[in-house]
């Protein structure tokens, strides 16, 4: 498998420790890439969206034609996990014009909803597909307000999704990468789509 981890801004080296882990464990040979420029989204298999802030990462996607490259993995149906800013991004609309969407999420986004960086916390969290509570670190994490019909909701907080499935996308509100559970990358990244689940048309 061909992991790549878009490395414009956020957790990189976690999200690749965290895939290293589940490749490990399943006995899968797994390349990583760090991709910064254009021409390496192509071959990889899957890719990660870490998050970071939103604004900064859309601009750099759009500046380097890491965006359009993104576009065709959605369209081969090929997973992604994007996270926290990644979420945002990834959005359709994420109400603010600042940010570049990559509009391949066919949900909307309140940024920064569960307050600044003091307001962090953690919580165990009930994951649609995974057995156990996952320890979810919300860190200046955006909430989705509203999904279409294409969207599975695969967990919520206070009342609002926090882990979003639409097609070969996952996305969360919070920081998977933060823990030593690698089962949220595991889950989205390894063990295939739901057969129900529609892929978003994405815009050019």
């Amino acid at each position: 498998m061909h992991v790549g981890v878009i490395a414009v801004q956020g957790d990189v080296s976690e999200h690749a420790a965290a895939i290293r882990r589940v490749a490990d464990a399943r006995g899968v040979d797994t390349e990583i890439t760090t991709i910064r420029e254009a021409g390496l989204v192509d071959d990889c298999d899957v890719l990660l969206l870490p998050g970071g802030e939103s604004t900064t990462i859309s601009r750099l996607l759009a500046d380097e034609g890491i965006d359009e490259e993104i576009h065709a993995h959605v369209e081969a149906g090929k997973p992604i996990l994007a996270t926290c800013a990644g979420l945002i991004v990834a959005a359709r609309n994420p109400q603010d014009e600042r940010v570049q969407s990559l509009d391949i999420l066919d949900i909307t986004v309140d940024r920064n909803a569960f307050g600044r960086q003091k307001d962090s916390f953690e919580a165990p969290l009930d994951i649609d597909g995974l057995d156990e509570p996952f320890p979810a670190v919300f860190i200046r994490a955006p909430l989705v307000e509203s999904v279409s019909e294409g969207v599975d909701v695969l967990a919520d907080w206070g009342g609002s999704p926090v882990a979003v499935r639409q097609g070969p996308i996952v996305a969360t509100s919070f920081h998977p990468e933060l823990t030593e559970d690698s089962r949220l990358h595991e889950l989205a990244l390894f063990d295939g789509q739901p057969a129900t689940a529609e892929t978003p048309e994405v815009s050019q």
